[in-house]
């Protein structure tokens, strides 16, 4: 399974279903062989802007249906446009004495379709004007331009008039006026894959349309950065030889629907900061707008707008297709307050604990492959690498005599303060809770047994993990308990050795990545974490 669809000859219709479940639209009868789309609330007292093509673009034209926008969509087979008795069929839906404006994209068989159904609505008695919209600026003089995704934008200003009442001249010059100076170009990774068919292995390319036809040149961009400037130099240069020097534009960066959204954000940054800043004026909220499937790649419309093409961009609508429209501005920043710290070691100093600290933390040291090899059964195999860095922190600030070996509270914080600059991962946020919550029982006065108990319980309180979920709490609890019943460090080293090996006879795992492995992939062996807490209590205990 490639995709998340049914029946391949089934996708358009399911489709057109699923949107009509949460659109305010009302939608043709799967038996009439149309596939219509209307706004379930327009007031045909006033001009309906109706427009369509093949499916596959989506949201484009059913998702932008709706009061501000599209009074009707006709949807076609996937990259096939509608039958003309499909595209009568919406005029006479949605017509009423105030005419209506068919908004057609520049292919041969929509121009075609819409063409002589607005002739026969016509003869009908329908008020039919027509606008074509051809953005796409990759192609030679002599090959006429393609519709992408400016069409979208063309939707929207003249469903903003039609909405607010004006008459059908009104709403064909507002659509003809944005034509007029929509300049689009598109560039993908890869070509667009049709349910029931396979990925046509391509290599990118420049100034592609929206229907999979190949782009006019292809181009190797090395990064994200070089994609935009590709499609920007041409785009860019196209829109000032169109417009005089102070045009202002909205820009519309649109997916063609393979992008990730991160992918989408690194985009809208690079074309917004190569931009000229005094020249944008407004951006649509970066989304598919008109994709092509699944294609992994992007297209730039550049629009000059004045303020009434701003507020009619920026007005309200109820088609769910519709991103919005926001101001653009560079990056406002700030300075985070970062916690302040004592300077560290500056307590008192204790020798022989110095001493024990450092056994401890090479004995993790020495045990890195061993507790990595541990791990590769459960993990991805670097819990010992973690402890070995969170151990070398530990060493580096006792070499550089920076911890209060001498004041356990401080000394506790001053470790947990290390090991979440340094350790890294779950389990350096986890031992940096430990060792914090310990301190703060430490300076309230509790034994040592008890205060490591308080600090256990924040451990699982933040963690989620329990004694018996085989991780490092299996040596942890029995450790703390023989403290905090009076035992020695040898006691709590016996305890904890005792713990870990128990783990190797726990097939399941409670909590961390070894709860997502087969249990009989558990069977025998011992969990790293808590064999990494045993080694060091035992080398504290000498």
């Amino acid at each position: 399974m490639d995709f998340f669809f049914n029946a391949a000859d089934d996708v358009v219709d399911e489709g057109l279903s699923g949107l009509a479940r949460i659109a305010p639209v009302r939608v043709s009868e799967r038996a009439s062989g149309m596939r219509l789309i209307v706004d379930r609330d327009f007031d045909n007292s006033r001009v309906a802007v109706i427009s369509g093509g093949g499916a596959g673009h989506e949201p484009a034209h059913a998702g932008f249906v709706g009061h501000g926008m599209l009074a009707a969509a006709i949807a076609g087979d996937l990259f096939t446009s509608p039958s003309v008795e499909a595209v009568l069929a919406a005029i006479r839906e949605v017509t009423g004495p105030a005419g209506c404006l068919l908004v057609i994209k520049n292919y041969t068989g929509d121009r075609l379709n819409f063409g002589l159904a607005a002739e026969r609505a016509a003869r009908e008695g329908y008020t039919v004007r027509s606008v074509i919209v051809a953005d796409d600026i990759s192609l030679p003089e002599d090959v006429g331009a393609r519709g992408l995704a400016g069409t979208v934008l063309v939707h929207k200003i003249a469903g903003h008039h039609a909405a607010a009442g004006a008459d059908i001249d009104t709403v064909t010059r507002a659509a003809q006026t944005t034509i007029d100076g929509l300049v689009s170009i598109g560039l993908s990774l890869s070509s667009a894959t049709l349910p029931g068919g396979k990925r046509e292995p391509r290599s990118p390319e420049l100034g592609l349309g929206i229907h999979n036809e190949p782009g006019v040149r292809e181009v190797a961009p090395e990064n994200a950065a070089d994609a935009v400037r590709l499609a920007l130099e041409p785009l860019i240069e196209a829109a000032e030889a169109r417009h005089d020097g102070d045009a202002r534009w909205v820009v519309l960066i649109n997916n063609l629907g393979g992008c990730s959204t991160q992918e989408m954000a690194v985009l809208t940054g690079e074309v917004l900061a190569r931009l000229p800043a005094d020249r944008v004026r407004a951006a649509v909220v970066p989304a598919p707008v008109m994709s092509s499937m699944n294609m992994h790649g992007f297209s730039i419309t550049l629009l000059p707008i004045d303020d009434d093409a701003r507020a009619a961009l920026a007005s309200p609508v109820a088609a769910i297709g519709w991103p919005g429209l926001c101001d653009v501005a560079a990056p406002e920043t700030f300075v985070p307050t970062v916690s302040e710290h004592k300077a560290p070691g500056a307590g008192g100093r204790d020798p022989a604990r110095a001493d024990r600290i450092r056994a401890a933390t090479d004995a993790l040291s020495s045990a890195r492959a061993e507790l990595d090899d541990l791990d590769a059964a459960a993990g991805d195999g670097d819990t010992g690498t973690a402890f070995n860095r969170g151990a070398k922190a530990i060493r580096g600030a006792l070499d550089d005599d920076r911890v209060s070996t001498g004041e356990p509270a401080l000394l506790a914080d001053e470790i947990g303060d290390l090991l979440a600059r340094e350790m890294g991962g779950s389990s350096g946020v986890l031992l940096s809770i430990l060792f914090t919550a310990t301190a703060a029982a430490l300076r309230d006065g509790h034994a040592f047994g008890a205060a490591l108990a308080a600090g256990i319980g924040r451990m699982q309180d933040y963690g989620g993990a329990q004694a018996g979920d085989r991780t490092m709490l299996d040596a942890l609890v029995p450790a703390a308990q023989a403290l905090a019943d009076g035992g020695s460090l040898g006691d709590a080293a016996q305890a904890a050795r005792a713990g870990a090996d128990a783990t190797a006879d726990m097939g399941h795992a409670g909590a961390g990545r070894a709860a997502y492995v087969r249990d009989e992939a558990l069977t025998g062996v011992v969990d790293p974490g808590a064999e990494a807490v045993a080694r060091v209590f035992e080398a504290l205990a000498g």
